[in-house]
């Protein structure tokens, strides 16, 4: 017994060992940077001379017009975004779903773009935006519809990010619907035709019913990558968000505050901030969600 509780226990230090290197990196990588951050949020820091300063940092960020412009623009993309984004995935994802052939090729075909490098979408868009040779604006003038300098008027350049966005969130919002289509019983479709309900009616009085918790998943995870949003509008409108700051997001200005002016004592303060209005979103969607479920 003594021999087998020994052979037992060395074999837990084994996978111990095992899990050791993931630990490490998760301390490392995760953990020492989210600490670093919070406490460099408290200093005047440039990356080498570090004064404290208390909460003047979060005060400044407050304060700060910039700070503000970013968080209004991060909020116009995102509601927007999620607005066409989550009804036209689902629509698509229902007609998919009603389909006998071909599923699996449309799948693929609105899949594509989500396992597409943000980067190299926003590159892409580059392109399709071009006043002159973009894609876009070819459409548009073949079907007789007036072309737009996209990347240059603050109106459009946020629309541009917002049609971006969309085709790449698109594929993700279609297959996760078609999940949650398919898990809902067939029964009761059957019982709801013997009932005289026609294809509509069973979609409206019961596909949207049984699929509001997933809406719920959209908007809280759709929300948090919104808030998080910085690649594209980088790509598109530079380290000042152009034209007139109306690509500039809360992470863009993180990175300005941070890596464009070494003030990161303000850019940690700044990414507290957004950490918090995350949390708060989030809790403040999960809420409702549950509140929609007892109703």
């Amino acid at each position: 017994m003594v021999k087998m509780k020994k052979k037992n226990k060395n074999t837990q230090l084994v996978w111990y060992l095992f899990l050791l290197p993931s630990f490490l990196g998760l301390a490392l990588f995760m953990a020492y940077p989210v600490m670093e951050s919070f406490r460099l949020s408290f200093f005047r820091s440039n990356g080498t001379i570090e004064k404290w300063a208390g909460i003047d940092n979060y005060i400044y960020v407050f304060k700060n017009a910039g700070f503000w412009q970013a968080v209004r623009n991060t909020f116009y993309i995102g509601f927007f975004q999620l607005l066409i984004s989550i009804p036209l995935g689902f629509i698509i994802a229902s007609i998919i779903n009603q389909m006998k052939w071909f599923k699996n090729f449309f799948k693929v075909i609105f899949f594509i773009p989500y396992v597409t490098s943000i980067v190299a979408a926003a590159m892409v868009f580059l392109y399709v935006l071009h006043p002159d040779m973009g894609l876009l604006n070819t459409l548009l003038s073949s079907l007789g519809l007036p072309t737009s300098t996209w990347l240059a008027d603050s109106t459009t350049a946020r629309w541009g990010v917002i049609i971006l966005s969309v085709w790449h969130q698109l594929g993700f919002i279609i297959i996760i619907s078609l999940a949650n289509l398919q898990a809902i019983p067939n029964d009761i479709y059957e019982s709801s035709s013997i009932d005289g309900a026609n294809r509509f009616k069973q979609w409206w009085f019961i596909t949207i019913p049984n699929m509001t918790g997933t809406f719920a998943f959209f908007v809280v995870m759709g929300w948090i990558g919104a808030l998080k949003r910085f690649s594209e509008t980088y790509i598109l409108g530079g380290l000042q968000g152009s034209p007139g700051r109306s690509l500039y997001t809360i992470v863009g200005f993180i990175y300005e505050r941070g890596f464009g002016g070494n003030e990161f004592g303000v850019a940690s303060a700044a990414a507290y901030i957004l950490f918090a209005i995350i949390l708060i979103f989030t809790i403040f969607n999960l809420k409702i969600s549950k509140m929609n479920k007892a109703n």
